[in-house]
């Protein structure tokens, strides 16, 4: 294994590194409880909508599975598989594509359970983060998050699942797995996030819902 992995990143020709993370001041915690974790996603309210809009987008939800580990905060991704037609080989969340009349919480539950074997019974549903619209397969995503009870028994239920992750929040806030870049192409200046683990990098949708979880979570700890 090697740190990152062997994510393809579509960086563009004009790029720089952005600053340090929200979380500066906590970058070294040895440990992040998840109680008052949960306290604080449950006063949220509603996620925000994106800053731009998608003309018909294809309406999706991803479940944000938190559990206790040996860390504190433990949280559930998978890698998606090779052969997808879009974001092959990227890191996500168990989630996906909206049914007629479903619920963002039904949807991710149920994909969670399609695509990992994680018992809908076993979660309890905490509240959202931010929505988030997605240029590539245009997707408007709604992160619902969810409290597990210990350390699930996970296992790929689908070809579209490669590998399932579970990585601790302290882990995701340290300096050596976070980084922010500042890309410049025809949709204009933007932050991209990557947070480069043990032979995989999270970058995108998923790592933007991981800043807001993680900044959070470190008000949590001050």
């Amino acid at each position: 294994m090697r740190r990152g992995g062997a994510q393809r990143i579509p960086r563009p020709e004009r790029w720089q590194l952005g600053g340090p993370p929200t979380w500066h001041d906590v970058l070294d915690a040895p440990h992040l409880p998840l109680a008052p974790l949960l306290d604080a996603l449950a006063t949220l309210g509603p996620g925000r909508p994106p800053p731009f809009a998608l003309d018909e987008p294809k309406l999706s939800a991803v479940l944000v599975a938190l559990f206790d580990g040996h860390g504190g905060a433990e949280v559930v991704l998978t890698r998606r598989a090779e052969h997808m037609r879009n974001h092959r080989g990227e890191v996500s969340f168990p989630g996906g594509r909206t049914d007629p009349g479903e619920t963002p919480p039904q949807t991710a539950l149920r994909e969670a359970h399609e695509e990992v074997m994680l018992d809908p019974a076993t979660v309890t549903v905490v509240g959202e983060l931010d929505h988030h619209a997605t240029m590539v397969s245009r997707s408007l995503i709604v992160p619902v998050v969810g409290h597990l009870p210990g350390r699930p028994a996970l296992h790929a239920a689908t070809s579209e699942v490669d590998r399932i992750l579970t990585v601790p929040l302290v882990e995701l806030m340290r300096s050596e797995t976070y980084r922010e870049e500042r890309w410049g192409d025809h949709f204009g200046e933007r932050s991209i996030y990557f947070f480069e683990l043990d032979d995989e990098t999270v970058w995108g949708a998923t790592a933007r819902i991981l800043v807001q979880l993680l900044t959070i979570a470190a008000a949590t700890i001050r």
